[in-house]
């Protein structure tokens, strides 16, 4: 499919075929496209948490208002974020780009020095709030992949955090949880998925400058 014709096929699926499961490569490209995504300076202060577990899946349904699309899809992703993004964490993503490019230090430590002293003068609360805009990010991602792939998923922020992050231990990962993306296929009956898109006209979103 063409990436417009794919964007229009996509819908926030209501009801997943839960006897169609994504094979491992499918699922493969959703990891391999997560890991891809743009994060600012190229932190990734993020984790995504597969899970195909239909037993986990029932019990997270319970702290997601008992939305369906939990367990009945193929997979649940759940998209977090790192609690602690502090000097050690940058460090480690300099060595990265060192080891990656061979970029000399001389050329890193500069950027290096001037992004860890930004960090630590933020407040936590403000470093969350980076970090969940980049979670968003990494969601446009995901989605943009599945339309491409013939995936279906149905983004959602309803659900409860705190107890997701209890029942998956996200404490002991050091991880907050953020976002939840269950992925498969869409059920035959789910009539969402005849819908027409609804949209703003275009001349009405953009604004060309000549």
């Amino acid at each position: 499919m063409s990436n417009i014709k794919a964007l229009n096929w996509r819908y926030a699926t209501k009801k997943f075929d839960a006897s169609r499961i994504l094979t491992d490569d499918k699922v493969d490209v959703l990891k391999q496209a997560f890991n891809l995504t743009a994060t600012s300076y190229g932190l990734q202060p993020l984790k995504m948490i597969v899970i195909s577990n239909k037993e986990l899946q029932k019990k997270l349904r319970e702290f997601s208002w008992d939305q369906k699309q939990v367990d009945t899809a193929s997979h649940l992703l759940v998209i977090c974020i790192e609690n602690e993004v502090d000097e050690k964490f940058i460090t480690d993503y300099f060595r990265r780009v060192k080891h990656v490019r061979e970029t000399p230090d001389e050329i890193l430590e500069p950027f290096q020095n001037s992004l860890v002293n930004d960090f630590k003068a933020k407040a936590k609360e403000e470093i969350e709030a980076w970090a969940i805009n980049q979670a968003y990010l990494a969601l446009g991602t995901l989605l943009t992949v599945c339309a491409a792939e013939e995936i279906d998923a149905c983004p959602m922020e309803g659900f409860q955090p705190d107890k997701y992050d209890e029942v998956l231990n996200l404490h002991e990962k050091n991880l907050k949880s953020v976002l939840v993306l269950p992925v498969g296929y869409r059920a035959d009956d789910d009539m969402f998925s005849r819908f027409k898109k609804v949209r703003r006209p275009l001349d009405e979103v953009i604004i060309e400058i000549d």
